[in-house]
């Protein structure tokens, strides 16, 4: 199976960074000194709860398709309101929402990335924009070779096209191509087109809490606990 693979395509918030705990303290950070205090870590788990909900109008066609940075942003603004946070300007505003710009990895994933970027292209399969995708791998010194996803297609996981799309511009076929990911919704969407599978295990992405995707809910093609795991097993022993 691995010798059939080409290249392998992340899901990237919670599968390759650490959305949650990024974001919390970066609004710690930034609120603490100016004398606001809430639950952050509430607040970042109520924020990436709108996430899917505003893919959501643009995948019914309810909306024209706007990249993830403006729902984000929509959605920051009806959160701070909800809280009671205001006097906030533009550029505060702005800072903020670019805290998914700046997230952290996986203590795993800079080593794992780069044993198997040595074999396989490696590209994000992912509903983050470009900038934002870009800008993270900068900051957090992620080795991709591309960014694809949602904005190259236009559509957001698990629309068909946002898949089938980033494999074609990658000049391969489903089957040529892995996806990873740590949800198995993502695996399940992507299986069905064709593509291989990997689930690499996330228990700590929602906190001590979490009840969803804590373990691979279907026989994936690789099943890890980690980068480094599902490097040692796609890779050749020396």
């Amino acid at each position: 199976m691995a010798s059939d693979i080409k290249a392998l395509l992340f899901d990237v918030f919670g599968t390759v960074v650490d959305w949650r705990g990024s974001v919390s303290r970066e609004l710690r950070d930034f609120f603490t000194p100016r004398g606001v205090e809430r639950d952050w870590d509430e607040f970042t788990q109520d924020w990436r709860a709108l996430y899917q909900p505003a893919m959501e109008a643009v995948r019914s066609g309810a909306r024209d398709f706007v990249v993830l940075d403006v729902l984000h942003r929509e959605n920051l603004l009806k959160l701070l309101s909800k809280s009671d946070i205001s006097g906030l300007n533009d550029g505060e505003i702005d800072h903020l929402n670019r805290a998914w710009h700046r997230l952290a990895p996986w203590p795993d994933c800079i080593p794992g990335l780069t044993r198997l970027r040595r074999r396989f292209i490696l590209a994000t399969l992912s509903n983050g924009n470009i900038a934002l995708m870009a800008n993270m791998a900068r900051f957090s010194g992620l080795p991709w070779d591309v960014i694809l996803g949602a904005e190259f297609t236009r559509s957001y996981k698990p629309d068909p096209k946002t898949y089938l799309g980033s494999a074609a511009a990658l000049g391969l076929t489903p089957a040529e191509c892995m996806m990873v990911a740590a949800h198995n919704d993502d695996l399940r969407a992507a299986r069905a087109l064709g593509f291989a599978t990997a689930f690499v295990a996330r228990p700590a992405e929602h906190g001590p809490g979490q009840t969803v995707d804590l373990n691979a809910e279907e026989d994936w093609d690789f099943v890890a606990d980690g980068m480094d795991g599902l490097a040692d097993q796609l890779l050749p022993t020396p």
